[in-house]
């Protein structure tokens, strides 16, 4: 793989030219009347490659930058944004803002963040790291994929192609309370996708690699390699019968679940009455032996940040701790409607870790791997695809299609497919039975699979 390098100039726009702007943003709403304001200005670029069947498919390129502001008047709020860094286009932005702000109703929430909760100091978090990667050698990474995919196995007979995408961006953000702060990031993937054939069956599956540093990517041939085993693995797929079972949640779906529940205690749902989890401050909503952490300062982290997205300070924060609830999510905005105070989460969560600890009900609730909770689920359903959208936010009620593989005396004995599980994600949290030390990193939501006793499994 071709070694990360800093090329420069990289951007369209320096860094002092971003905060150049920002600050005539600023200065130019306050002259015009605006009591606040807030700005964000950004410059990107990217690169994709896809191959399918050693044969150049698409290649992409881009270049972005863009530019935003929010103002108030008093307690009157408008926002107004541009792709246009002229300065003509930054005055036509900010009257814009004013206008749409002149129009809208007070809300007593509305405003910036509190001066004493904003950032000071930046730590650096390692999150750039161009790539030089000129387009031959892109093209030449993603055959590579696709190719060790094909030759996996002589069932896969088709592909949907490899892509190799490369993006580097950095902004500035800044208010009329003196924050001002931004920094450039990177982040770079590979994937595959292919079909295999038996009989008349076709099966398809994926697989991919996400960080912040080339040089941290799964090797391109691996990529294709589990791509291919993957897809090869649920050929011959079964029906199974109705019942109630225990559920294995596989690691790439898994984080599925902290999805959910992240939703469930952001600010936007709560003050808005549509979560489930209302009002479970300090009270137990997972299983004892579940601690959720929130981290924002883990080197090279996807979600990482030195702070939010309104320049509110950030900190790790014990979310679940012992199965008890102990933080939500909020921004300054939500924080005001629900009288609290903002936690360092406009934009959503960070790192969010889920792990598992100690001793739930004479069983072994710590870590283990892949293969020991096969073994702790001894029967039941290994879930490796979920299809459809049928969560409701509001009760918790699941029902999500699914495909995976049919596990007895703790061992994978044969892919399934056209089925629905089912339950409540308030029992499904209490009734994690396990998590597992598989922990992939490729978003903001990690964890290793995850065991959950008692799901109903609808098939024929």
């Amino acid at each position: 793989m071709t070694s990360p390098v800093s090329l420069i100039p990289r951007f369209s726009h320096s860094a002092d030219t971003l905060r150049n702007i920002a600050q005539d943003m600023l200065d130019y709403a306050k002259q015009r009347g605006a009591t606040a304001a807030a700005t964000e200005v950004s410059v990107g670029f990217g690169q994709a490659v896809t191959v399918r069947h050693g044969e150049v498919e698409t290649i992409e390129y881009n270049r972005d930058k863009g530019l935003g502001i929010t103002v108030y008047i008093g307690q009157q709020r408008g926002n107004a944004s541009s792709s246009d860094f002229s300065p003509q286009a930054v005055r036509d932005t900010v009257d814009a803002a004013l206008s749409i702000a002149s129009y809208t109703a007070i809300d007593d929430c509305s405003g910036l963040p509190d001066a004493d909760m904003l950032a000071r100091e930046f730590s650096d978090l390692d999150l750039y790291h161009p790539w030089d990667l000129p387009v031959d050698k892109a093209i030449e990474l993603a055959k590579q994929c696709e190719q060790a995919a094909l030759d996996t196995d002589k069932r896969i007979g088709n592909s949907e192609g490899a892509t190799v995408n490369l993006h580097e961006s950095q902004f500035v953000i800044a208010n009329s309370l003196g924050f001002a702060g931004g920094y450039p990031s990177s982040r770079h993937s590979l994937s595959c996708a292919v079909i295999a054939g038996q009989d008349d069956a076709m099966e398809r599956d994926y697989w991919y690699a996400v960080a912040r540093d080339a040089r941290d990517l799964m090797d391109a041939q691996q990529v294709g390699r589990i791509a291919a085993e993957r897809t090869v693995r649920r050929l011959n797929a079964r029906q199974i019968d109705t019942m109630q079972v225990p559920v294995l949640f596989e690691a790439p779906i898994a984080s599925s679940l902290l999805g959910h529940f992240a939703g469930a205690v952001s600010g936007g749902s709560l003050y808005r009455k549509s979560s489930f989890l209302l009002d479970q401050m300090d009270k137990p909503v997972f299983a004892p032996h579940i601690n959720i952490e929130d981290n924002p300062d883990i080197r090279k982290g996807l979600a990482s940040s030195p702070f939010d997205d309104e320049g509110v300070r950030v900190q790790r924060r014990a979310i679940v701790e012992n199965g008890m609830l102990r933080g939500y999510f909020l921004g300054t905005y939500s924080a005001r409607k629900l009288g609290m105070r903002s936690t360092g989460n406009s934009g959503g969560n960070h790192n969010l870790l889920l792990k598992a600890s100690g001793v739930r009900l004479g069983e072994l609730g710590g870590e283990l791997d892949f293969a020991g909770l096969l073994k702790q689920m001894e029967r039941g359903l290994l879930v490796s695809e979920l299809l459809g959208q049928g969560v409701n936010h509001v009760t918790g009620d699941y029902s999500r299609g699914a495909a995976g593989f049919w596990v007895e005396h703790g061992e994978i004995q044969y892919p399934v497919q056209e089925i629905t599980i089912a339950g409540n994600l308030k029992d499904m949290f209490r009734n994690i039975v396990a998590v597992g030390n598989d922990v992939l990193v490729q978003g903001s939501r990690q964890c290793g699979s995850i065991l959950v006793e008692g799901m109903t499994v609808a098939g024929r």
